[in-house]
Formats: C-alpha cells, sequence, structure tokens
C-alpha cells in the first residue's frame, strides 16, 4: 500500500475511534490521492506586534483592558477554541518561581475569528465561558511585573470538542479537560516592563 493510500486507511480507523494518524494529516488528503501542507493555526493582533512591547493600556499601568487578537487557519474538525494568557517570567524574570495566569476563556466557537480590544464581557462571542485567572477572578487582568521585563503568552487551542461547564476553572483544570482535544495551536508573545 502507498503511503496515500495508508493515509487514508489510518484516517478511516481514525474516525473509529484508533487515531493513528493526526487529525492534520487526515485533513490534508485530496480526494484524488495528492497530499497538501496542513493549514497552520496562526494568533496575532494589532495592539502589540509579535515578540513586541505591549501597550501601556493593556496593562495595570494603563486601563488594563484586553488586546485585540485575531486567528486563522483552524484545523478541520474544530469544535471550540481555548485562551489561555499567562506569564512564565513571574515574579522576576531572573529567577522565575511560576506561571501567572492573566486570561482564561473556553468554548470560544470557531466562528469567532478574534476579539476586539478592550472586550466587555457582554461582547463575548456566544457561548464563551470564563475561568479563573491568579487574581482569583474572571476576565483580562493586564501586565503588572514586580520587576523585571516579562514575557506574556497568548495560546490559542484548536479542540475537536466543547467542554462542559467547568465552573470558572483554574488554568490547570482548564488544561485537563483539554487533554485529548487538541488540534493545533498558535501563541503569540508580548514583552513588558514597567517604568521604574
Amino acid at each position: 500500500m502507498n503511503s496515500i493510500g495508508r493515509g487514508k486507511a489510518l484516517c478511516a480507523v481514525g474516525l473509529l475511534g484508533i487515531m493513528f494518524a493526526t487529525a492534520a494529516e487526515c485533513a490534508s488528503l485530496h480526494p484524488d490521492g495528492r497530499k497538501e501542507g496542513p493549514m497552520s493555526l496562526t494568533l496575532s493582533s494589532t495592539s502589540f506586534p509579535a515578540a513586541g512591547l505591549i501597550p501601556a493600556r493593556c496593562t495595570c499601568d494603563g486601563e488594563d483592558i484586553s488586546p485585540q487578537l485575531v486567528w486563522a487557519g483552524l484545523p478541520a474538525g474544530t469544535q471550540s477554541l481555548v485562551l489561555i494568557v499567562d506569564d512564565p517570567d513571574a515574579p522576576d524574570p531572573a529567577a522565575p518561581t511560576m506561571t501567572w495566569v492573566h486570561w482564561l476563556l473556553y468554548n470560544l466557537p470557531p466562528s469567532a475569528a478574534g476579539l476586539a480590544e478592550g472586550l466587555a464581557v457582554r461582547d463575548l462571542p456566544a457561548g464563551t465561558r470564563q475561568g479563573l485567572n491568579d487574581w482569583r477572578r474572571t476576565g483580562y487582568g493586564g501586565p503588572c511585573p514586580p520587576i523585571g521585563r516579562h514575557r506574556y503568552v497568548h495560546k490559542l487551542f484548536a479542540l475537536d470538542a466543547l467542554l462542559p461547564d467547568l465552573k470558572q476553572p483554574t488554568k490547570s483544570a482548564l488544561e485537563r479537560a483539554m487533554q485529548g482535544h487538541v488540534l493545533a495551536h498558535a501563541e503569540l508573545v508580548g514583552y513588558y516592563q514597567r517604568r521604574p
């Protein structure tokens, strides 16, 4: 059996619950047997450039509003999206001891193409649920590093399932619920350092 025939067979088996081929590989097989590279999930922002500085308005030194985010390239079979924004450099990037969670959203519908800057809770896409950040509240909490220049990692996950109501989960609870359902993920990193 050639590689395309094998791929189709594996995808057929995968539909029965035994996943030997990835969802991306199955999605990339043409009916005529050609294989195309899988679409890549991308995440970007007009609020700040990739690996650039997050503006003060999106931090505790400004209005503390959420950044604009936009995504594209959802893989076939995406049923929901998860957004996790965290800071792996807390409290001091010279000697980090924890990852501070700034924002958790789950069950974002695949029909949504992004989030506007300064998004109000009432304007979240229909069906979207929120988790608890490390201030023990829902919603966005912007960068507010106590010392040094921190990374803020915006992570988007495409899932093959709609998650149950997790009742304002923590990041660890949300990640447990996501296990086995991630089709693809993308990251966007921004930086922020407070002025003395």
